[in-house]
């Protein structure tokens, strides 16, 4: 398993004291255990579905294809998700590498997690395919955000499970 740090390891206390000190975990589908991939589908639940009232089907089949990263808050005796983005090699989603399901919980909005997260997803999709372009589907209010990373805006705005994307490359 292809992890940069231990998310079950016990942080000092003063690592638990930060909301946002992260431990970030990268992993296939296949290498997720049950309580780890019980805590991805909450996140994206508790976002995508019931925050956003955005009734659609996250179990869409391409899970088993990509990378995972999660980023943990390790606590004294739990762990939480708290971050979490989904990454496909070239070929895989689109031609371009991509990133997707990028979702930062509630608790740890404005803290500059969210940025974090993107620049962590995409240090790791630059190991996977050095140098090549990412395409990523992106909800129109957060335009912004990832131009913010060098993204440009390359379609129309159009609909998707009621919400209003962008596709944007970098």
């Amino acid at each position: 398993m292809s992890k940069t740090s231990a998310p079950h390891a016990s942080p000092s206390p003063e690592a638990t004291a930060d909301p946002t000190e992260i431990f970030w975990q990268w992993s296939r589908f296949s290498e997720l255990r049950p309580d780890d991939l019980y805590a991805v589908v909450r996140l994206r639940e508790a976002v995508f579905i019931v925050e956003q009232n955005c009734p659609y089907p996250d179990a869409d089949g391409r899970d088993p294809r990509a990378w995972h990263l999660l980023g943990w808050r390790q606590g004294p005796s739990e762990r939480g998700l708290i971050a979490y983005a989904r990454i496909f090699a070239p070929g895989e989603r689109y031609t371009e590498g991509s990133i997707g399901r990028v979702v930062t919980a509630q608790e740890v909005r404005g803290t500059g997690l969210g940025r974090r997260l993107m620049a962590e997803a995409l240090r790791r999709l630059e190991t996977l395919a050095p140098g090549e372009k990412i395409k990523l589907a992106a909800q129109r209010r957060l335009e912004e955000f990832y131009a913010g990373f060098g993204f440009t805006t390359v379609s129309a705005p159009y609909e998707e499970d009621g919400i209003i994307h962008v596709d944007m490359v970098r």
